[in-house]
């Protein structure tokens, strides 16, 4: 009996230690996928690419961090034209077979771009379908006066021919004549008639469209109406892809289109995860052929008899009602014909989307939506307050990633329900060859806590290990693959971003405010007389800063809320259940209407609607009329009836922030600290991303807008993870954090508390200067490898000698140094100033990669007496691109734009002054106690 008790005390011990242990080494990080992964648009060159390279480069991703890739073919390389395979050809399908292939091996994805460059568009593009502008000829004629002549565009304007719909009189009595039917048309010979060049081959016009009429009874303007074309072409075509950008307010153009990839895809449904759609760079496209008739259909009026005040040049009423409808029409072509129609035909072939909307004509909510994947993209450089964060003017262009520009994708992602919002990253971030990881991090951060969990990186050029260095490179990218040197330590920042979206996917977005967009008010002016109105994210001045909108947003943000914007169409869409108000996406507690002039009725009677369901509708002001011209004042007086009847429901606030509270919906009050947030919801549980973007050290106890919580902390940059100290109370949990400038964690909440504690860390004295003989060997990099040194300082390696100053890549730093103090058990490792990144060996013995501001890292314990640290530095590759340059060296080898510097002036690296390299410090260690 006693020997039984034993071995169930023994059995029931080791259960107990078995379940401890597992409770310790079950990680609570989601399981990685190479959708948390970032991936890269991949540019193909000449789509001069071949399988052992192919098979290279993808391995180099995978092994690297990246989970998938965006495939761009581009215009060539100079001296490999025998090399260019033909888009869609059978050679070229052959190599995205392969692709795909290898990437599956990998568990990896593959999208692609639907042509090649941008936008779409192509050799098999007609001019027929090609992108369209409304061409108008006008000519006076005086009472009693006859009009006979050719009815002919401007030749000195337009060189590509236009068609002519419509000739109309309009008398200065008011009249309107339709003239059409009286054009004396040509007669086009069958034998003109064909394709000539994969375009349409038009007619030699010997004899133009003739008017001969009369002016009866008053004066008249004749308005001649033509269809021209923009002739635009596909910008950085690649071989097979040159030709027109395609019009995309046409079903009927883009049916055209897609007839080469339904052949091209036709056994391949599936293989490729998205087609890609980059932003809408089809300029002065204001017409599509039938766009009269759809205008009529949409606006319940002929336009033809209202062309004198569509195009007349003040800035007037009426013609900017007119002007509105007018954009609005684009808006619904984009919208309905092309976007919805082209991600349609996508899933049926088993393919997702991925849609930047942002510079196209029309509400970039509603357009963000009608793909899988809302994709935005930041382009140029932010300003960062956090010190060590260099951000050198001579190698920065300023940069557009607004939050609030940025929470447009978001938006349509999180209120039609779509879990990705992924984002076109780095463009532009710093001049070639001069981008750290360290300054990609904060960049990368903004994109996420403004809703971006899906990262492209801008991007990756294939480049076959042919080519000399610096290999193939694309002229507005980073070009994040193995010929640039800060590839060296690129899976530190790929780990970040895998670790940081393997929770941002989670769940849902958790934004418990709508903001509505007024697009009519954007639309409804005069804007100099231009139909054509594109929202841009380089011209925000023109149509978002200034506006009750964006000022609104801002102070949402501010004060501590999470904001989603929502369109007419998605509010036709809401209903309210049990106070809330829901949409495809989710459900929200409350709708702010920030002041607008314009409102459609309809918007105006469901806003009414969901406030008499509970629903918790805030009006800032009320819009003074409706968009539009046809019955506008009738109209008018119908919204201000509907004002008046609703009074008590629709009465402006003085003051949003007391009427939220009013209605029990509270900020997230830890913005007061400085701290940038996000916030998602899961199973009733909350995870936060919080980054601290300031110049000081946040060490307090944080409050999260939930109650009676227990916390868990995880660091995206080590993967650390354990229990909090909270205090609780039933509204609010607050978490003991202590966040670095330029440091991030997540918390997430929980019922329980679980086994691993998170380990809090205080300095116990002053940081301890290391110092001693550094010894100094280069590793690898080129031209070639200066000589190995000694040195007592450190300073930038570039000192050392001519080779050490041209040289770009990789060396280690060895220094011996004595444990300071025999009592502390734990130490941080602060390495100063690192040029650009390092990785980090203490006593033969892994510690960790520091390559982003603050270059610090916890190495436990110090062994008593010699300790040998270890710290190989990777730099820019900047400095050996200027030394090729100052000795001639010709690198800049490819067609069409071949490279550019930051501001698309020829680039020039022997202007450039020497970048600083190597271990710059002070290399300090600051003893620890743990809390």
């Amino acid at each position: 009996m006693k020997q039984t008790t034993s071995i169930l005390f023994i059995s029931l011990f080791f259960c107990c230690v078995f379940s401890s242990f597992a409770q310790e080494a079950i990680s609570p990080w989601p399981k990685s996928t190479n959708i948390n992964q970032p991936w890269t648009r991949w540019w193909w060159m000449g789509s001069a690419v071949d399988k052992p390279n192919l098979k290279k480069s993808l391995i180099d991703f995978h092994k690297a961090g990246i989970g998938g890739v965006e495939i761009t073919p581009i215009y060539g390389v100079k001296g490999e034209e025998n090399n260019f395979i033909d888009y869609l050809s059978p050679k070229w399908m052959e190599m995205l077979d392969y692709t795909i292939h290898v990437a599956d091996s990998l568990n990896m994805q593959v999208d692609m771009v639907l042509g090649t460059g941008w936008p779409y568009g192509g050799s098999h593009v007609t001019l027929q379908n090609a992108a369209t502008k409304l061409i108008v000829e006008k000519y006076p004629l005086k009472k009693n006066e006859t009009f006979n002549k050719n009815i002919v565009p401007d030749s000195t304007k337009e060189k590509t021919p236009a068609e002519l719909l419509y000739v109309v009189a309009y008398g200065s009595d008011g009249s309107y004549v339709n003239l059409t039917n009286q054009l004396k048309k040509n007669k086009i010979n069958s034998k003109d008639k064909g394709i000539e060049g994969n375009h349409v081959k038009l007619p030699n016009i010997a004899e133009p469209n003739k008017l001969n009429w009369k002016a009866q009874k008053t004066d008249y303007t004749i308005y001649a109406v033509f269809s021209g074309k923009t002739g635009q072409q596909v910008k950085r075509a690649a071989p097979g892809g040159k030709g027109y950008t395609l019009d995309h307010y046409s079903e009927e153009a883009l049916n055209a289109y897609v007839v080469p990839f339904n052949t091209a895809f036709k056994g391949r449904e599936g293989k490729i995860r998205a087609v890609f759609n980059d932003s809408f760079e089809v300029y002065g496209t204001d017409f599509t052929p039938d766009f009269f008739e759809e205008f009529k259909i949409l606006r319940g009026y002929d336009l033809k008899k209202e062309l004198p005040l569509l195009l007349n040049e003040t800035d007037n009423e009426a013609g900017n009602r007119i002007r509105s409808d007018y954009r609005e029409t684009i808006a619904d072509l984009l919208l309905n014909k092309f976007d919805k129609s082209w991600t349609k035909w996508a899933n049926f072939k088993n393919f997702k989307t991925k849609l930047q909307a942002h510079g196209s004509p029309g509400n970039l909510i509603d357009l963000y939506a009608s793909a899988d994947i809302p994709e935005c993209e930041t382009f140029g450089s932010m300003p960062f307050d956090i010190p060590g964060f260099r951000r050198e003017k001579e190698d920065i262009r300023e940069g557009d990633a607004d939050p609030v520009m940025l929470k447009f994708s978001s938006s349509a992602a999180h209120i039609s329900g779509k879990n990705l919002v992924s984002s076109e990253t780095f463009t532009w971030l710093r001049e070639h060859f001069k981008t750290a990881l360290s300054q990609c991090k904060p960049e990368v951060e903004d994109l996420m806590l403004n809703g971006v969990n899906h990262v492209f990186l801008h991007g990756s050029t294939y480049s076959p290990t042919r080519a000399a260095w610096p290999g193939w490179q694309f002229y507005a990218a980073v070009n994040f693959n193995s010929n640039n040197s800060i590839w060296e330590d690129a899976p530190a920042l790929f780990s970040y971003i895998a670790n940081c979206q393997s929770l941002l996917q989670q769940g849902k977005s958790d934004n418990e405010i709508l903001l509505y967009w007024p697009v009519y008010d954007a639309w409804d002016k005069y804007l100099k007389g231009n139909l054509f109105v594109q929202f841009k994210i380089h011209s925000l001045s023109d149509w978002l800063y200034g506006t009750s909108f964006y000022d609104t947003t801002k102070s949402l943000m501010n004060k501590g809320y999470g904001v989603d914007f929502i369109s007419d169409n998605f509010i036709a869409e809401a209903k309210v259940v049990n106070g809330k108000i829901i949409l495809p996406g989710g459900s929200f507690k409350s709708l702010i209407i920030p002041s607008c002039k314009k409102m459609p009725l309809a918007t105006l009677q469901k806003l009414i609607e969901l406030q008499k369901a509970g629903g918790s509708i805030i009006f800032e002001g009320l819009p003074e009329s409706v968009p539009g011209y046809k019955d506008y004042k009738k109209q008018e007086q119908k919204l201000q009836s509907i004002l008046a009847q609703n009074k008590d429901l629709v009465k402006p606030s003085s003051d949003i922030f007391k009427a939220l509270e009013n209605a029990q919906i509270f900020p997230e009050t830890l913005v007061a600290t400085g701290l940038k947030f996000t916030r998602r919801a899961i199973d009733g549980e909350k995870i936060y991303y919080l980054v601290n973007h300031t110049p000081k050290t946040i060490d307090a106890f944080v409050p999260l807008q939930i109650g009676n919580k227990e916390v868990v902390i995880f660091d995206p940059l080590t993967r650390e993870f354990g229990n909090a100290i909270v205090t609780k109370n039933a509204n609010t949990t607050s978490v003991k954090l202590k966040i670095e400038p330029g440091q991030s964690y997540f918390l997430k909440t929980e019922n329980s508390a679980s086994q691993k504690k998170w380990k809090y860390y205080e300095p116990l004295a002053e940081a301890i200067p290391l110092k001693g003989k550094w010894n100094i060997t280069f590793d690898k990099g080129g031209p070639e490898l200066p000589k190995s040194d000694i040195i007592s300082s450190l300073e930038s390696w570039t000192k050392l000698s001519p080779e050490a100053a041209a040289f770009s890549g990789t060396a280690t730093y060895i220094l011996e140094f004595e444990k300071p103090n025999a009592t502390t058990e734990y130490w941080s490792l602060n390495l100063g100033d690192v040029r650009e990144s390092a990785k980090v060996w203490l006593n033969d013995a892994f510690i960790g990669t520091a390559w982003s501001v603050p270059y610090q890292l916890n190495i436990g314990k110090l062994k008593s007496g010699k300790n040998i640290l270890k710290v190989q530095v990777t730099n820019l590759s900047a400095n050996r691109i200027r030394d090729k340059e100052i000795k001639g060296e010709e690198w800049k080898i490819f067609y069409e734009i071949n490279m550019v510097d930051k501001d698309y002036k020829k680039f020039d690296a022997t202007k450039w002054k020497l970048t600083p390299s190597g271990l710059l410090g002070p290399v300090t260690l600051t003893p620890l106690k743990q809390n």
